[in-house]
Parts: structure tokens; C-alpha cells; sequence
């Protein structure tokens, strides 16, 4: 990446008050949803931040973080949300240049946060047993601009499990995520991490007996709540309304 805007990048264009518009850079007009065209042609070979009205609006161009990212995904399976997507990749030690997988396509959003955090150098292998989510989270993937760190593949890791090894982490959005930590042990590095997401009580509690019994060292589990504030000048107060349960998270790491 470079401190000039390239052919093929995503662009977040974005105005105030308004959720930012990812496009492709491309030469020529392209069709933007139901809204209209769009020639970003002049945005090549420009510094990012510089401004382009359309439909009589102003827009900033700029690069997109991932609240923008995660913001574009269409989504067909369940998602997992930020707080918990943010934990999961503190949990599973990701970090930039490594290999990582995750088992559970869904949508793509945590393939777009892992896909976003190891950076141009690492890379993302997911898996999933369906084609139809395959497919969405490729599609999701593609229109974040990440399609060249991931490689997608259709298997069904709980009965064929993974077929790699050496991961740095491997992350896990399945309904039997136990049934598969067998075969992630095998696949990870030493020193790996797993971490998983599970909704229910009954799956945590077998997730982490899991764990413990095939010697994945610091075991952990958490919940993730999150409540907005309303600040105001002398009436700052926490909101009415709160992200609550969403899911459990659970990690391990491999140490021989």
C-alpha cells in the first residue's frame, strides 16, 4: 500500500453524519447500489483525504478502517459483532504476518477482521461444510478489498479436520466447536492459540472441558457487555439500551 491511491483498492467515501460507501478503484462509471454512477477515474495516483461531490454531496475519500469493513457485509448467517470479533483476535493472538484459519465461514465478518489484522503479509485460511456461505463471506471478502489474503475452502472440519499445519491461531464459529479441537491441536504451532465462539452455556461448558483434557494451557472464558453512554455537558448518564449476550468466548494455547 502506498501513500497514493492505486487501481483496485477499496475506497471509503464518506460524509458526515453518513455510514462510509466502499467502491473499488476503477477506471471508468460504475453503478453505486440504487443510487446512481460514480467515475472515481480522478482519484488515481491522488493522496488519500482529498474530496469529490456527487449527487450533490461532498465526500472525502479515504482508506477504510474496519468499522468500515465490517459495516459493508451482507449479511446471510448470523454475525459475530465487534466487541466480540475485537476479544476473539486478542484471544487467538493474532498478529500481522501470520497464518491463521478459522472453521465457521458464516458471512465473512471475522474473516474480514482476521483478513484486516494479519495484514498484507499474513493470510487467512476458513473453512466451511456449506458452498452457500462460502460464497457470501467470498462475495463480503471481496468487497472489503481482502480477497487476496484469504483462501476459502469447502470441508467439514469436524469429520475431515484441518488440513494444515504450523497456524499461529485458529478461531472457531461452529455449533460443536469440541468436536474439532482434537484436530486444531494437531494443526497448530506450538505456542498457537484457539479461541471459539459459542452462544449457549451447555457449548461453552464442553468447549472448555474440551480443552482442558486434551492439555491446551491458559484455558480462558469470557463475556463481552457492552453499554453506550449519553454524554452530555452535566448529564452524562450510561444509555437506556445495551449490546448484552451475544456469545461466549473461550481460548487455549498449545504448549508442549
Amino acid at each position: 500500500m502506498t501513500d497514493r491511491w492505486e487501481e483496485g483498492e477499496t475506497v471509503a467515501l464518506k460524509r458526515a453524519g453518513s455510514p462510509a460507501l466502499l467502491l473499488r478503484l476503477a477506471r471508468g462509471p460504475q453503478k453505486v447500489g440504487e443510487e446512481g454512477v460514480l467515475d472515481l477515474t480522478e482519484l488515481i495516483g491522488q493522496p488519500p483525504g482529498g474530496t469529490m461531490v456527487w449527487l450533490g454531496a461532498t465526500y472525502r475519500a479515504l482508506r477504510p478502517s474496519l468499522s468500515d469493513l465490517l459495516g459493508s457485509v451482507r449479511r446471510g448467517a448470523q454475525i459475530v459483532t465487534a466487541k466480540d470479533a475485537a476479544h476473539l483476535l486478542f484471544l487467538a493472538g493474532v498478529a500481522p504476518g501470520t497464518t491463521v484459519a478459522e472453521a465457521g465461514s458464516g458471512s465473512g465478518a471475522l474473516t474480514i477482521a482476521l483478513a484486516h489484522a494479519v495484514g498484507p503479509t499474513g493470510h487467512v485460511l476458513s473453512f466451511d461444510r456449506r458452498e452457500d456461505f462460502l460464497e457470501a463471506a467470498r462475495a463480503n471478502v471481496r468487497r472489503a478489498g481482502l480477497e487476496s489474503r484469504v483462501s476459502f475452502r469447502l470441508r467439514d472440519v469436524a469429520t475431515d479436520g484441518l488440513d494444515v499445519s504450523d497456524l499461529a491461531s485458529v478461531l472457531l464459529d461452529l455449533p460443536e466447536p469440541w468436536a474439532v479441537l482434537a484436530a486444531v491441536r494437531a494443526a497448530l504451532a506450538p505456542g498457537g492459540y484457539v479461541a471459539a465462539f459459542t452462544p449457549t452455556y451447555n457449548q461453552l461448558e464442553r468447549t472448555v472441558r474440551a480443552l482442558r483434557e486434551l492439555g491446551f494451557d491458559e484455558v480462558r472464558a469470557v463475556e463481552l457487555l457492552e453499554r453506550g453512554l449519553h454524554v452530555g455537558e452535566g448529564g452524562t448518564r450510561p444509555a437506556f439500551e445495551m449490546l448484552g449476550h451475544t456469545g461466549f468466548l473461550s481460548s487455549g494455547r498449545r504448549v508442549d
